[in-house]
């Protein structure tokens, strides 16, 4: 009985996956990158895909208003939903 004893010790001092061992203290854990922090409170990000000659189109043309994208953007939805107002699909039924 000793002699499994040992062997189990052995193990278990030496990391190499005995019974009690836990192989992710023997990784040193940093951490790659910082976590960014949440945008504001209320925030939601929009992504669309746009061809790059409309991209830098309307890019230029909001510069030569002296706006940027985001701006125009923003007005155009609030004046989408302002006219088509806030109303929620219909559930569909499946059959």
């Amino acid at each position: 009985m000793d002699g499994l004893w040992s062997i189990a010790a052995a193990r278990i001092s030496r990391g190499t996956g005995g019974f009690y061992s836990n192989p992710y203290k023997l990784i040193s854990r940093k951490e790659v990158r910082t976590i960014k922090a949440k945008e504001g409170t209320g925030i939601k990000r929009v992504n669309i895909n746009v061809e790059v000659n409309l991209h830098n189109a309307f890019k230029a043309t909001a510069a030569a208003q002296g706006t940027d994208m985001t701006t125009v953007l923003m007005e155009f939805i609030e004046s989408y939903v302002a006219k088509h107002g806030t109303t929620t699909p219909k559930k569909s039924r499946r059959a």
